[in-house]
């Protein structure tokens, strides 16, 4: 598997089945009153999105929210103080989130990033999610590592390969090598889990996660 300098592979792959890793992740640090508030983290091309609508399947009383919605037309990675007012703050309190970024005032974008109040859990899914100064926020998290050729593959086929689609990358990984190098991520997460493996599995049911995956835990 091809990373990125300083992150190491995890070690022990297995398969386990999902509904097994929902009950693990829920049990990290069940809630009171409130949402229990999940982070799914990695790379580009990774699968966190994917993973955040499978988890989401798992746990029919669950949402997302998408850190991509907090950060556009906002900034890369310095978005985590609007994140915890407007998102993480009212979840907590158990209440409904309604919020619309000011870029997407500015910009004229229809919706708002919703929340329902009464959930058991919110996902909430983005690269550079999992760091420091949002740690008070989650109650468990996932880390997604994946092979950084597949990833760029899939980023490629779902965005295209144009001069300006490579500047953008070019762009973003001018804040996103650091930013993974000071936070390590994959230390803090809860559960890490394969984003590309050839590992046999079940794809409906199960998942490929670091059987020792404590080695990467701050707990």
């Amino acid at each position: 598997m091809r990373l990125h300098r300083g992150e190491a592979e995890a070690p022990g792959w297995r398969a386990e089945r999902l509904s097994e890793v929902v009950r693990r992740l829920r049990a990290a640090a069940p809630g009171a009153g409130r949402p229990q508030v999940i982070a799914i983290d990695g790379r580009g091309g990774a699968g966190k999105s994917t993973l955040a609508e499978r988890l989401r399947a798992m746990v029919p009383a669950s949402g997302v929210v998408h850190t991509d919605d907090i950060a556009w037309h906002h900034a890369y990675f310095d978005w985590a103080d609007l994140l915890a007012e407007h998102v993480l703050r009212p979840l907590h309190r158990g209440e409904a989130v309604e919020f619309r970024p000011r870029a997407w005032i500015e910009r004229d974008r229809p919706g708002a990033i919703r929340v329902p109040a009464g959930l058991d859990v919110v996902w909430v899914e983005g690269t550079g999610i999992i760091r420091d100064a949002l740690a008070p926020w989650l109650d468990a998290s996932i880390w997604i590592q994946g092979d950084l050729d597949e990833q760029n593959r899939r980023l490629v086929a779902r965005d295209g390969d144009s001069a300006a689609q490579r500047e953008h990358v070019a762009a973003w990984l001018a804040e996103e090598l650091p930013f993974m190098l000071r936070e390590q991520p994959w230390h803090r997460a809860t559960i890490v889990v394969a984003g590309t493996s050839g590992l046999r599995h079940d794809p409906e049911a199960e998942i490929v996660i670091s059987d020792r995956h404590n080695h990467f835990s701050v707990d």
